[in-house]
């Protein structure tokens, strides 16, 4: 077997729920007939989704949803064996990014799968080519939800959109231990450092921050906490981490990671007041959250140190290190979230696929959450494949829930 191709049947070992899904979508073929295009990084994992909606009966095409995830054997092995038409290669520019894109949408699909709205975008920009068949869409992340949310708040969404992102057993897990566990791999793969000992400034604190804190906790690193959100920051605090502004924490940390999903957290006057040999990674959707341009602009010299690292000289001499170039470095510098938390998130957007196809046709053009049978018939089937049992309710129990005359 090719590469590609054991490395698509090591993660569908840890996949179980997305494997017994398949085992229905096998029989009741509820794709038939449907187009589906996906945008998502091209991984392992997603080569077992893939598989999944293909055995539903599905015509797919898939692209990278970032220029640097893409796992070009994996890419190759779906092609080779019929599950997809790929348009994907790890390194490509923008331009080819964008072509990619459009090559997903001229096969008229009647669902989407989105991860981070790009996809999307190019969707309604160009709805009139490509808009035709469309019946809903699904997005994994929470770049993605705020950018539909935009489109919904000034009525420009035209479709129903799946926000699989917020699905309790998908950002619970996936955001939370997915995000920590990889975005630390990346980090060690890229640079082989110590964590233990080290200042790690975590910029965020939501899921994906809660969870990579925690790991490089876990991993002897003294972490510090930036925010704007006063309930997050003081959720930080009662955490146990420290918690103070980015113009102080720039000058104590060793290791920089952002997750905010915003634009120009770390800016190029926070360059300056670091410490030399401060490294700088990005774990959120897009290249924007650290100014890469600006330390371009600001450094005297700058080369490739290891695979995926560059080292940027300030004129005062101070060196600083940037992972993946300011993209997803758990993806650029490591292989993304482990296949046994995808499973959950994949699972979720196999279901909500397949209640598209059996009721888009009447849903409103808006934001709308993972129905809750799905979320916990994820859960359940999870529990299930490993081998965990809970209570279940008794009569009595379900009536005193649900009355009001039972006081003290």
């Amino acid at each position: 077997m090719d590469k590609g191709e054991l490395r698509i049947e090591w993660a569908e070992k840890q996949m179980p729920v997305l494997v017994s899904l398949r085992d229905d979508f096998n029989k009741n073929k509820p794709f038939a007939g449907i187009r589906i295009g996906m945008c998502l990084h091209v991984t392992a994992e997603t080569a077992v989704l893939a598989r999944t909606l293909r055995s539903g009966g599905a015509e797919i095409a898939l692209c990278g949803s970032n220029p640097l995830s893409t796992q070009d054997d994996v890419a190759e092995a779906l092609i080779k064996e019929g599950t997809a038409d790929v348009f994907a290669k790890r390194g490509v520019n923008t331009e080819e990014y964008y072509r990619d894109i459009e090559a997903v949408l001229s096969i008229k699909p009647h669902i989407i799968m989105d991860d981070g709205g790009d996809l999307t975008a190019v969707l309604h920009k160009r709805w009139e080519e490509f808009g035709e068949y469309i019946i809903g869409g699904t997005e994994e992340t929470t770049t993605g939800v705020n950018r539909l949310l935009s489109l919904e708040r000034n009525n420009q969404l035209k479709i129903p959109i799946i926000a699989v992102n917020n699905a309790m057993t998908k950002h619970f897990f996936d955001n939370r231990y997915g995000t920590g566990q990889s975005t630390v791999d990346g980090i060690l793969r890229a640079t082989n450092i110590l964590l233990a000992g080290k200042i790690f400034v975590v910029c965020g604190y939501g899921q994906c921050g809660r969870g990579l804190a925690n790991r490089a906790r876990g991993m002897g690193a003294r972490v510090i906490i930036t925010e704007t959100d006063y309930i997050k920051a003081l959720e930080a605090v009662m955490d146990g981490y420290e918690v103070m502004p980015i113009r102080e924490a720039v000058r104590h940390g060793d290791i920089f990671v952002t997750v905010t999903g915003n634009i120009n957290v770390i800016r190029r006057e926070h360059f300056h007041l670091m410490k030399d040999g401060a490294i700088l990674g990005n774990s959120g959707h897009f290249d924007v959250e650290i100014d890469v341009k600006g330390l371009e602009e600001i450094s005297i010299s700058r080369r490739t140190i290891r695979d995926q690292l560059e080292e940027f000289t300030l004129p005062e001499g101070k060196r600083l290190y940037l992972l993946a170039k300011g993209r997803l470095l758990n993806l650029a510098c490591a292989e993304g979230h482990p296949p046994s938390v995808m499973d959950m998130s994949f699972a979720n957007q196999a279901l909500s696929v397949e209640f598209l196809v059996r009721e888009g046709k009447g849903l409103p053009p808006k934001v709308l959450n993972v129905p809750v049978e799905i979320d916990r018939e994820v859960a359940r089937r999870k529990l299930l494949t490993m081998g965990i049992e809970i209570d279940e309710l008794t009569e009595e129990q379900k009536r005193y829930l649900e009355s009001w005359e039972i006081g003290t």
